[in-house]
């Protein structure tokens, strides 16, 4: 299937590892100019070459309103906007102060919101653009473990949604997707801390946490980085044009729920 997207300018925000530099591999893959955003060159330079195709770095703190002024002026327009930049902790929901719900929702929610009023009116002006919230299961089923994190993903929904409603009929999609436990690189760190700590192996951690935390996962593993990515690519695509405003879940079917 030909997807459509060679020659389409694709940024991709916190893409140096994990799910993000997935997504910019195959959009790259795929024939797009894509952009990777790191906060620092180093991580940048570091996940260039991982990557084979029309390839271009951009070092900023896209979590601040101060570091996005540097991606605008290097790229003014873009035709796909993946907004997969984002944080996740585990902590008791009486342990996180005030500055940690800033710093969550800045970096998960906040961010998006500051690019995608960027970028948005030249897709509109152009009849075409795809924009893309890397959200959560987590929004839909709020962990425990982490009610901050879960907050900001169902607000990332929200706003796929919303803004989808703000332009019907223009060519433009806005879509949210939905990934389950993924292996990415914090969630890799994440399981390797808890098997050191643990003194058994990470494979043991992985079976536990679906068996405890996601028991409904029907997969029973944590999906692969390019497994997600490999639907977020298809809502990128020209071939996606009929899926706008939705959710689309990509999480081993941990969500119960029918839609």
């Amino acid at each position: 299937m030909d997807l459509g997207l060679k020659g389409k300018r694709a940024l991709v925000t916190g893409s140096t590892a994990g799910i993000g530099l997935a997504i910019a591999k195959q959009l790259a893959a795929e024939g797009a100019t894509v952009w990777i955003n790191g906060r620092t060159q180093e991580r940048v330079d570091a996940a260039l070459k991982q990557i084979a195709g029309d390839v271009h770095g951009i070092a900023a703190d896209l979590s601040t309103a101060e570091g996005t002024p540097k991606l605008f002026a290097e790229l003014p327009q873009v035709d796909v906007l993946v907004n997969n930049l984002g944080i996740f902790e585990t902590k008791p929901f009486l342990e996180i102060d005030d500055a940690e719900w800033m710093r969550f929702l800045d970096t998960n929610v906040l961010s998006g919101v500051r690019i995608t009023r960027q970028y948005l009116p030249g897709m509109l002006e152009r009849k075409w653009g795809r924009v893309l919230f890397v959200s959560s299961e987590s929004g839909v089923q709020i962990p425990p473990e982490m009610v901050h994190y879960g907050v900001t993903k169902a607000a990332q929904i929200a706003l796929a949604r919303g803004i989808a409603e703000t332009i019907p009929a223009s060519g433009v999609t806005v879509n949210s997707l939905l990934p389950g436990p993924t292996e990415s690189e914090g969630v890799t760190a994440m399981v390797q801390k808890i098997a050191k700590e643990k003194c058994i192996s990470a494979e043991e951690v992985e079976k536990s946490f679906i068996a405890e935390a996601r028991p409904s996962s029907l997969i029973k593993r944590f999906a692969t980085v390019e497994e997600v990515a490999a639907m977020a690519v298809y809502l990128c695509s020209e071939q996606a044009s009929g899926t706008t405003g939705s959710p689309v879940r990509v999480d081993g079917g941990v969500v119960k729920s029918a839609w």
